[in-house]
């Protein structure tokens, strides 16, 4: 008896332990210091996003390069939501620079009716009468519990002779200095998405070309522009960015959800790459239908071109990568002869009605508003 009533009276000693364990912080907090809430049990309260590249806890008002923290699954969930485009970096097993994969305490997710409510919002496609990118037709606000993953640094960085030593970061682009691998969700409301945007846009329907390689389809919009031109050759890079059949060039290609903690995670692959750097892409097939993946393929192409030969002299942002992608994006559109392409959120950055020499501000104009109101990106 006496054993029984030391238990009883133990039993809310340990719960309020294993409470006060959950470390409440809002994202601003976290984002200010990542590496402080690394491998910390947080409960966060924020607006989800997903998109094309975007799973993430977005804020407003933390004044920094990127005030969003990725979210991700843990793996297994086989959920749906996250985003349709996903670019992952890491160093190669080839790789000489000292890799060390963090060892982290694996996450079970509670799939009780919130979550199932919060994934399928996040899962809802905007349909409209052109092509929107990875378009949904809700943002979600909701209080996420999770583990809080926390990086000092992100993206790649190179020795003083040009090559990848280190990669650090989190989701797409390894640009997200943390990560929350979700536990549970609750508080779940949703907001639907304007896409009313510009009244004046043509509709079009897409063209159907799951047919043909829609990688074969990147390289020939080239043609489009004539031989020599600045936007056939931008648009020809994206598309032979991944290399030729059977070719070993560091880049590997999956299709399906991207939107679980990734298979091999961490800064080190286990494949070999030419420079040292693995870029592992995948694209969700079952939302980017038509021409829409050929889109995809031209923008993540763009991607691997900007990390693989940089400019020299200029140091791109994250926002400065996004918005060159995208330019190239919209490139691929054009020589398509599309009408419209819209983003998550509604931002029509191309569209054939806009006057001949109103076209590249417009273009540039929706870009940076999608960039800094959707993704959360600080221009500079």
């Amino acid at each position: 008896m006496r054993y029984l009533v030391a238990f009883i009276l133990l039993c809310p000693a340990l719960a309020s332990s294993s409470a006060a364990q959950v470390v409440e912080a809002a994202v601003c907090d976290i984002l200010a210091n990542p590496a402080s809430f690394d491998g910390k049990t947080v409960r966060v309260k924020g607006t989800v996003v997903a998109g094309f590249e975007e799973f993430a806890i977005k804020s407003t008002g933390c004044n920094l390069d990127n005030n969003a923290i990725w979210l991700a699954y843990p793996e297994g969930t086989k959920a749906k939501a996250g985003p349709v485009g996903f670019l992952q970096l890491q160093l190669a097993k080839n790789n000489p620079a000292a890799i060390a994969n963090a060892s982290r305490p694996p996450v079970r997710i509670e799939k009780n009716k919130d979550f199932k409510q919060f994934d399928s919002l996040l899962t809802t496609a905007y349909k409209s009468g052109g092509m929107c990118l990875g378009c949904v037709r809700f943002t979600v606000t909701a209080t996420l519990v999770g583990r809080l993953d926390g990086a000092k640094s992100v993206g790649v960085s190179r020795d003083s002779t040009g090559k990848f030593v280190a990669v650090n970061g989190f989701g797409n682009l390894n640009l997200y200095a943390a990560r929350l691998v979700l536990q549970s969700v609750s508080d779940v409301s949703s907001q639907e998405i304007d896409y009313s945007g510009d009244a004046t846009a043509a509709s079009d329907s897409q063209k159907d070309s799951a047919g043909g390689d829609p990688f074969d389809a990147a390289h020939q919009i080239a043609n489009a522009f004539g031989p020599g031109s600045r936007a056939a050759e931008q648009v020809e890079k994206a598309a032979a960015a991944y290399g030729k059949e059977g070719e070993n060039n560091g880049v590997e290609v999956g299709f399906g959800a991207s939107n679980e903690i990734p298979k091999s995670d961490g800064p080190g692959s286990d494949k070999n790459s030419p420079d040292g750097l693995v870029l592992s892409c995948t694209f969700d097939m079952e939302r980017l239908k038509g021409e829409s993946l050929t889109r995809a393929i031209t923008h993540i192409g763009s991607h691997i071109v900007d990390i693989r030969t940089p400019t020299p002299g200029r140091e791109k942002s994250f926002f400065d990568l996004e918005h060159d992608a995208w330019e190239i994006t919209v490139l691929s559109a054009v020589g398509s002869r599309q009408k419209t392409l819209r983003l998550p959120g509604g931002y029509l950055v191309w569209n054939s009605a806009w006057p001949d020499g109103d076209r590249t501000k417009l273009v540039g104009d929706g870009i940076s508003k999608f960039l800094t109101s959707w993704v959360s990106l600080a221009s500079h």
